[in-house]
């Protein structure tokens, strides 16, 4: 019967190739960490790397028989689980690699990518200083309202400067 023999046929090849050629590629990119391949073939190995790295943070026996089983080469698990020993992803609970899309390849324009390991750490979230948050902005109406006690001490000045420049106020009022 063909019960959920769908879900092993991607990457347009039969099931036992695409197990086979994953791990091919989870193996390399641990081992070289970076390797230039096709964007869905990044997509698909992306979620098994992030698995090894996480059991590789674990470091128990039983975390490092499972991503020997994943990916299939003792030494690179081996080299990844002594990166995580020394603490390379542990500010990091996911996101343990990067897509960078180089363009379309030139025979049959297949969307080529370089998939790398992040090491850097995470970004700090300190709280911005220097930018304050409103509550709410008022309208100008109210804005003016507000305003219009600290207006009224201003207005007797004016009337005194223009009184003084020759013009009376009832000639400006007339007009």
């Amino acid at each position: 019967m063909r019960h959920n023999k769908k879900k092993g046929m991607k990457l347009g090849t039969d099931a036992s190739h695409t197990r086979a050629m994953k791990k091919n590629l989870v193996a390399s990119l641990l081992a070289n960490d970076r390797i230039k391949t096709l964007d869905v073939r990044a997509k698909a190995i992306r979620p098994d790397v992030d698995k090894v790295i996480t059991w590789a943070k674990k470091g128990d026996i039983h975390s490092r028989r499972l991503a020997i089983a994943k990916v299939g080469d003792k030494e690179v698990v081996r080299e990844v689980f002594d990166k995580a020993a020394q603490g390379m992803w542990a500010d990091r609970s996911g996101g343990y690699t990067r897509i960078m899309k180089l363009g379309p390849r030139k025979g049959d324009a297949a969307e080529v990518v370089i998939i790398e390991l992040v090491t850097e750490p995470v970004a700090s979230k300190a709280p911005k200083t220097s930018v304050k948050k409103v509550a709410r902005v008022e309208k100008v109406e109210k804005a003016e309202k507000a305003a219009e006690p600290a207006g009224d001490a201003n207005e007797p000045a004016e009337a005194t400067t223009s009184a003084e420049s020759g013009e009376s106020a009832e000639a400006t009022t007339e007009e």
